[in-house]
């Protein structure tokens, strides 16, 4: 019986913390999240805003990243490109890419702690659905990694949902730190080139990235349609 009301116990404390979680998450993405969106979105203010706060610049601008990916309800390619315009391509990738993989690391253990039910905070049961695949293909590191790279793809929701299969620590942590390499390459130089002024050369490569991203985007479609089909079609016949 003390097991019973312990267990009891451990789920009321467990909703009450969800809720709070959530309740921050509402109040953080409004007071805080839209204005550094705003903010992030002219990059020109963003840098000068940056420079004077000096060496704190570069650790507020990476705080926003972490921040980003912890509340996956924020738009992250703002921030990647004013990250690439304030500090270049290489420390605004360096940047970006360090405190993306720290955000996706806490994402990662908060789910592993409270499950399915912080995931539906910020996914709908279609979005989670879409990628169930994922939990038992055999080829799921693999997936994972593939699925990372291709600009376009949900990283946010990929984060999220690795902590729901028995995918390893190490193994993500490769998989969330290379993967997101490709995206955040193409968006800091393009920022970049905006701050050196260089605007042909930003066009073409905002173009080849928005072009690569829908290329990314159909492919990530393709291989959730194919391996759900496939499900359904084992499911069926084991029926």
């Amino acid at each position: 019986m003390k097991n019973k009301r312990t267990e009891k116990q451990r789920k009321k404390i467990a909703l009450v913390t969800l809720a709070v979680f959530f309740a921050v998450t509402i109040f953080i993405c409004w007071q805080v999240g839209m204005p550094m969106v705003r903010l992030a979105s002219d990059p020109e203010r963003f840098r000068q805003w940056l420079e004077q706060r000096k060496l704190g610049g570069l650790l507020i601008y990476s705080a926003m990243v972490f921040f980003q990916v912890l509340f996956a309800v924020i738009p992250g390619e703002p921030l990647e490109i004013a990250g690439g315009y304030a500090f270049g391509a290489l420390w605004g990738t360096v940047a970006c890419l360090a405190a993306a993989t720290l955000g996706s690391l806490l994402v990662f253990g908060l789910v592993r702690r409270f499950g399915t039910r912080l995931v539906r905070l910020f996914f709908s049961e279609e979005k989670l659905r879409s990628i169930r695949f994922l939990q038992s293909s055999p080829k799921r590191n693999f997936l994972f990694l593939i699925i990372f790279m291709i600009p376009g793809t949900p990283k946010d929701l990929l984060c999220y949902f690795a902590g729901l299969t028995e995918i390893k620590f190490p193994v993500f942590l490769l998989v969330c730190s290379l993967g997101r390499i490709p995206s955040v390459i193409t968006s800091t130089i393009g920022g970049d080139a905006l701050g050196s002024k260089s605007y042909l050369f930003a066009g073409i490569v905002f173009v080849v990235t928005l072009l690569i991203s829908a290329g990314g985007l159909l492919c990530y479609q393709w291989i959730c349609k194919r391996h759900n089909q496939t499900r359904d079609s084992q499911g069926k016949k084991q029926e």
